[in-house]
């Protein structure tokens, strides 16, 4: 019972893991980079479509990205979401395709990114803490219901910290890797 609980803890840290790493994908660094546009919503016949499923994103340069809609009639609506996005990008159309140059980050600009970093860090660390509580949770209540016996509830307890120690340094290592990424000139 124990087992099937750190099971479904480890399986849905991991899935919080994923999360950080998607997230931070998207977070500009000194290269361009397909993700970082991937995920931007595009106004598609009435619905909010993601720019991955209406063009194909390729990096020609290390500092542009090009994207090639599927449907050339999806340029203005490209354009347009790319404009509206907190990318600070000035897009580039020629009528077949859109360029994106990204200039280089300035050293503020890089210190707020580093900050955005941190502050999605800490973000999964409180679901893992979330999800440490739930498991807890459950174990206190077999142990209440007489389903398991007190040394099993130690045990399991012990198991689920280092689960989570693991996991921790996991996070940390992503928020640094990205780190480092953005800092470089």
């Amino acid at each position: 019972m124990i087992k099937d609980l750190l099971k479904d803890a480890e399986t849905r840290m991991h899935s919080a893991i994923h999360s950080l790493e998607s997230d931070l994908s998207s977070i500009r660094t000194g290269r361009a980079h397909p993700a970082l546009v991937e995920k931007l919503r595009v106004e598609y016949y009435g619905a909010e479509t993601p720019l991955l499923q209406l063009a194909s994103i390729s990096v020609p340069e290390p500092r542009s990205l090009m994207i090639k809609p599927f449907d050339k009639s999806t340029l203005k609506a490209i354009e347009k979401a790319i404009m509206a996005s907190d990318l600070g990008l000035m897009p580039n159309n020629d009528g077949q395709a859109i360029r994106l140059n990204l200039p280089p980050l300035t050293e503020d600009r890089r210190r707020d990114l580093v900050k955005q970093v941190h502050h999605r860090m800490e973000e999964a660390r409180v679901a893992l803490r979330n999800i440490r509580r739930d498991v807890l949770k459950d174990m206190k209540d077999f142990e209440n219901e007489k389903m398991i016996s007190e040394d099993n509830l130690k045990h399991g307890e012990e198991e689920v910290q280092k689960l989570m120690e693991k996991v921790t340094v996991e996070v940390d290592k992503i928020g640094q890797h990205k780190e480092h990424e953005i800092m470089e000139v």
